[in-house]
């Protein structure tokens, strides 16, 4: 059997704050965080929903993040 790959872990950090900030501001700061992919959505946006860890996912409509998830 193969081993388990090393996956990176999602920083200690609460995704709840970044609702409210511009988008480059909460792309920043996710970076600087430990964030290791920083993805920004328009609302309704069709994506993939696997889940990757170390990946901060925000939904940005007017240039201010309205929502954020982990993975």
């Amino acid at each position: 059997m193969a081993d388990v790959p090393n996956l990176p872990d999602n920083p200690q950090d609460d995704v709840e704050t970044y609702v409210g900030l511009g988008r480059q501001d909460a792309e920043e700061l996710a970076r600087a965080r430990g964030w290791s992919t920083v993805r920004s959505l328009p609302p309704g946006a069709i994506i993939t929903m696997e889940y990757v860890a170390g990946r901060l996912n925000f939904e940005v409509k007017d240039d201010t993040v309205h929502r954020s998830w982990s993975g």
